[in-house]
């Protein structure tokens, strides 16, 4: 007959006894842990396969009641040490039904053992008297162990408890998962894709192995250590940390990594628990009452979303016109010291004027990052994946999508990257094709430029704001058309993190923030500087002469027309015309396949050509109100909106996709979209009168 060596864990006061009674009906042999006085109870029995009705001996072995795994208590260090050794085949983790998430705690610890676990919700006849209702069903999907409500006193439950802890010993792994915040698991990730690479050899999991060394865990530090791998992977894990301990605002791995523990028994609790008549106690309870009600949730959301992008536009169009006229300043300078010649035209109209564009928009940008970044260092984020979870399930998507599609309202690379965080495949491709509807930081500029022009200040915050809404409604619309006709399946169980409230770490925001305007500054001083050498160079050759006919403010634009970008404008003219664009405008679409930022560059360059003929000339805001009608710049935003993201973001998509067949997908898919809802758009205002 074979043998299962089951340890009985939980914490104190959870009815371990009893259900050991329940299950086995047998008498205890009491005894104790090997050189300390710690009762150890045991029990022997045979249980029975149902399907096979092969049977087992089981030998129940029930551990000190701990409540973490830990060393505070002689209690503690018996059933921590126990259950770190190869003395049993399966744990069964007894769980108090009436208090859910603290014992919850003490499951994740169980589960990053990488042993295999059955949790038994004990207590359940009493967890149903106190109005408590639990979906164990979906527990166990979360939790990716089976989860069985038990009650000792009426035997409920005891029977599949039996045949769960068969299964499971069968089963040749383990399948239990606890998640952590995007941080840590970012670094697992990269721990878990090295070992991958190395073909490394190990009785462990990848993931388990990462979490331990994450955890300073000293076992396996010590077991590393000799391994010839090591010399290459303490640099990365050092990086790790380092990269945590600036999330977290702290170096206290125990601290880190028990909020971590709270933060995803919170999530599992709030997934899968119901209470009749409760009310909150402290205060983070009645935060959340609030902040996830689900009558004023979503509203109050809305609200601090376009309370940003009001911020966004008022504060940031105050340093916009000191940044535009030091510019037009440099441009004026450049030409007296360098002459009107090409070379001065070079460096005034292509580099100071193309770059200056892009530089314009900074502060909006710092402002929008800013503002992302308080709502998710707080706790907040956190809430509002969870609050729309049930709503994104009407889209085939699930609230975990939240945070990688809010990401894509700052920059789309770390968006496609965080989008790791989904471990079904179908629901992180549907993530992936629409996080580029979440329109990013280098789309701001376009919006600042076209709203300042075409609407009155008082307005262009709320203008924005209808913008960044409606493309992230179409990206909804979008992933339940992928999730009906193309990704079809079901749903990954879903649990968010629900981490504590925390004071903003300036620190973590200065990071962020800093880190978000370099980035945008260095593409402004490299790529955007070369793109807009390139454009003045394409629209200042080949050199033409203007028949004499031509007025004299109308040479540059027939210069401009019949120059290589005005050669490239004119042929891709057909495909933009019915949208109400000319060829100016199409050549700034195009450019901005390559980065969005070299669209507002492109329409300065193509624009700021013969602005010292016009003395009226307010800058590059003027000029687009002067030459481009409202229903074209209406429908030039929706393209904006949706079509394919820059360069770089495109190469990320193409590989967390998992190839360049899926990046072809996304380029016509977006394409035919932008086009198709533009020309809407267009034809929809010229009828509105406009």
């Amino acid at each position: 007959m074979e043998k299962i060596v089951i340890a009985l864990a939980g914490q104190p006061n959870v009815g371990k006894s009893s259900l050991i009674n329940a299950i086995s009906n047998s008498k205890l042999k009491v005894g104790n842990f090997s050189g300390v006085t710690v009762d150890k109870t045991e029990v022997e029995f045979s249980i029975c396969d149902d399907v096979t009705c092969k049977e087992y001996q089981a030998h129940i072995i029930d551990l000190p009641g701990a409540y973490s795994l830990t060393e505070y208590t002689i209690e503690e260090k018996v059933t921590k040490s126990f259950l770190q050794s190869d003395e049993y085949d399966v744990i069964v983790n007894v769980v108090d039904a009436t208090n859910l998430q603290r014992n919850l705690l003490f499951t994740t610890q169980l589960l990053e053992t990488g042993k295999k676990v059955v949790v038994a919700l004990n207590m359940h006849d009493e967890a149903i008297k106190e109005g408590i209702s639990i979906d164990e069903k979906q527990l166990s999907r979360i939790l990716g162990v089976p989860c069985i409500k038990t009650s000792a006193t009426s035997k409920e439950g005891i029977e599949a408890l039996k045949s769960a802890i068969i299964s499971v010993y069968e089963k040749k792994l383990t399948s239990s998962k606890v998640v952590y915040s995007d941080s840590i698991e970012e670094e697992i990730e990269h721990i878990v894709s090295f070992m991958q690479e190395k073909n490394y050899k190990s009785t462990l999991s990848y993931r388990h192995l990462a979490v331990k060394l994450l955890q300073e865990d000293e076992d396996i530090y010590k077991k590393m250590h000799d391994e010839p791998i090591w010399i290459e992977l303490l640099p990365i894990v050092r990086d790790g940390l380092r990269h945590i301990y600036l999330h977290t605002n702290t170096k206290d791995l125990d601290e880190i990594f028990a909020d971590e523990h709270f933060a995803f028994a919170k999530g599992a609790k709030m997934e899968v628990m119901g209470i009749k008549g409760m009310k909150a106690k402290s205060l983070t309870q009645k935060i959340d009452n609030l902040l996830i009600n689900k009558f004023l949730g979503i509203p109050l959301f809305l609200f601090f979303m376009w309370g940003l992008f009001q911020l966004t536009f008022e504060l940031g169009s105050i340093p916009m016109d000191y940044i535009d006229a030091t510019f037009s300043w440099l441009g004026d300078q450049a030409k007296a010291i360098l002459g009107e010649g090409e070379l001065g035209s070079l460096v005034a109209d292509g580099i100071i004027a193309g770059v200056g564009a892009v530089v314009m928009f900074l502060p909006n940008i710092i402002i929008l990052f800013l503002g992302i970044a308080l709502l998710e260092t707080t706790g907040y984020m956190n809430r509002v994946a969870f609050l729309l979870d049930g709503f994104f399930h009407k889209f085939g998507l699930h609230g975990k999508s939240f945070i990688p599609l809010v990401t894509g309202f700052g920059c789309s690379v770390p968006a496609y990257m965080a989008a790791r965080t989904l471990k079904n495949e179908k629901d992180r491709l549907i993530t992936l094709f629409i996080i580029g509807f979440m329109s990013c930081g280098a789309r701001l500029p376009i919006y600042v430029l076209f709203a300042g022009a075409f609407f009155a200040e008082s307005q262009a915050g709320n203008i924005l704001f209808i913008i960044y809404i409606s493309g992230a409604m179409l990206g909804l619309l979008s992933a339940k058309v992928l999730k009906v006709f193309v990704f079809k399946g079901e749903d990954e169980p879903f649990v968010m993190e629900m981490p504590k409230y925390r004071m903003p770490s300036l620190k973590l925001i200065w990071h962020t923030v800093y880190g978000q305007a370099k980035s945008y500054l260095k593409k402004a001083g490299t790529y955007i500087l070369a793109a807009s050498i390139l454009i003045w160079f394409a629209s200042n050759y080949p050199k033409v002469d203007a028949p004499a006919n031509i007025e004299a403010n109308q040479v540059k634009l027939y210069e401009l027309e019949h120059s290589y970008l005005g050669q490239i404008g004119h042929a891709s003219e057909p495909f933009f015309a019915p949208l109400g664009m000319d060829w100016r405008m199409a050549v700034a679409l195009e450019t901005g396949l390559a980065a969005k930022e070299v669209v507002v560059s492109t329409l300065g360059v193509l624009y700021a050509l013969g602005d010292e003929e016009d003395e009226n000339s307010e800058g590059l805001i003027a000029q687009i109100k002067a030459n481009i009608p409202f229903a074209s710049a209406i429908a030039f935003i929706v393209f904006v909106m949706i079509y394919l993201p820059c360069l770089a973001a495109s190469m990320v998509f193409a590989k967390e996709a998992g190839g360049w067949k899926y990046l072809v997908y996304l380029f016509f898919s977006t394409t035919a979209t932008a086009w198709l809802l533009s020309f809407i758009a267009y034809r929809f205002t010229l009828i509105l009168g406009f």
